[in-house]
């Protein structure tokens, strides 16, 4: 199994092991790493039986949002990556322990990409199952579109009560 973690995150992967197929050819990736895992399915030579997408990074955001971000995110990164946990549902008593264990380096160029990431391209892919895991609650990703433009291309599972890192 191939996986890619979220933006800023890393060892994330053990959040999503109830949902997870450990097998061989099996490429996942939580919210940024959803990204980077359907662009290692559609350019790898190596064989890719499953595509397991959670939680996936897809926003309807305009440049000036996107501007607005990425301005916050220069500004104090620690803040902004402090926000994003806290709303994709990281409470403040879990928050110590999870920047100290999951948080790794990322950067403004990263910020961007994650923002204007092209989903369109999910229809090149042939031959490769595909599951998309959405929290019912996810306060980071454009929920309702989300589900609209995957249900086309994948099984689409809908985690009750569920939030950006698919817990209640």
């Amino acid at each position: 199994m191939k996986y890619f973690s979220g933006f800023c995150l890393c060892n994330e992967k053990e959040i999503f092991k109830e949902f997870l197929e450990e097998k061989e050819f099996v490429v996942a990736g939580f919210s940024y790493g959803a990204q980077k895992a359907l662009d290692f399915a559609l350019n790898s030579k190596k064989r890719v039986d499953k595509l397991q997408l959670f939680s996936p990074a897809f926003f309807d955001y305009n440049q000036k949002i996107v501007d607005l971000n990425l301005k916050a995110f220069k500004k104090d990164k620690n803040l902004y990556i402090k926000n994003f946990l806290t709303k994709a549902g990281i409470d403040n008593l879990l928050m110590n322990s999870f920047e100290d264990f999951y948080i790794c380096e990322c950067n403004e160029k990263d910020l961007y990409k994650l923002f204007t990431f092209d989903w369109k391209k999910i229809k090149e892919i042939k031959d490769i199952k595909i599951e998309v895991f959405l929290g019912e609650f996810d306060k980071i990703i454009a929920l309702k579109k989300a589900y609209e433009f995957f249900r086309n291309y994948a099984d689409v599972y809908l985690i009750k009560k569920a939030n950006h890192f698919l817990r209640s």
